[in-house]
C-alpha cells in the first residue's frame, strides 16, 4: 500500500488536476476542465491512505453508488491507470478521436436480422449509434459496442444488405 505522501505525488503528477484541501487532514482534486458536471477526480485522500477515485463514466471499475473506487491498496501503477481514466473521462473528445471515429463509420446504415426475417437497422449518427424498426426509433446507445450487444442479445446478426 502506498502512503499518503506517495499517493500525493503520484497525483500531483497530474497537472489538470487542482488540490484542495478539506477538513480532517484530508485532500480533494478537482479536474476543472471537465465537461460533465463531475469535477471531482480524487475524494477524501486521507493521511493514513485511504481515499477514492471517481469512476463513474470508466467502465472495468468496482464503483460504490457514487461512482467512487476506493484506492486504499492501490499500487502507483494502478492508481496511475485509474486517475488517468477518469480524467479522460470527464475530458472533451480530442479532434483526432472525432476524425477516426468518422473514418471507421463509413457505412452509416446496416442491416441486421432475426430468425423471423424481421429487420433493425444500425445507424451512426449525431455521435450515437440508433436502432431503428423501419422508420421508428428503438433504441439509442453511446457506442457501437453497446448497440452490437443489445442486438446479439435480442437475436439480431447482421445482413449482407
Amino acid at each position: 500500500m502506498l502512503t499518503f505522501e506517495q499517493k500525493l505525488a503520484v497525483i500531483e503528477s497530474f497537472p489538470e488536476l487542482q488540490r484542495n484541501n478539506v477538513s480532517l487532514g484530508r485532500v480533494n482534486f478537482h479536474y476543472e476542465d471537465s465537461v460533465v458536471e463531475k469535477k471531482t477526480v480524487v475524494y477524501h485522500l486521507h493521511p493514513n491512505g485511504n481515499g477514492f477515485v471517481y469512476a463513474g463514466y470508466v467502465s472495468g471499475y468496482d464503483t460504490d453508488a457514487k461512482g467512487m473506487v476506493n484506492i486504499r491498496e492501490y499500487s502507483e501503477e494502478e492508481l496511475r491507470k485509474l486517475i488517468r481514466a477518469s480524467i479522460d473521462s470527464m475530458s472533451p473528445a480530442p479532434l483526432e478521436a472525432d476524425i477516426a471515429e468518422e473514418e471507421t463509420t463509413e457505412v452509416k446504415k446496416e442491416r441486421y436480422i432475426n430468425d423471423n426475417n424481421e429487420t433493425l437497422w444500425l445507424e451512426y449518427d449525431f455521435e450515437l449509434w440508433n436502432i431503428y424498426a423501419g422508420e421508428s426509433l428503438e433504441m439509442t446507445f453511446e457506442t457501437r459496442e453497446e448497440a452490437e450487444e443489445y442486438l446479439l442479445e435480442e437475436g439480431f446478426s447482421p445482413a449482407n444488405s
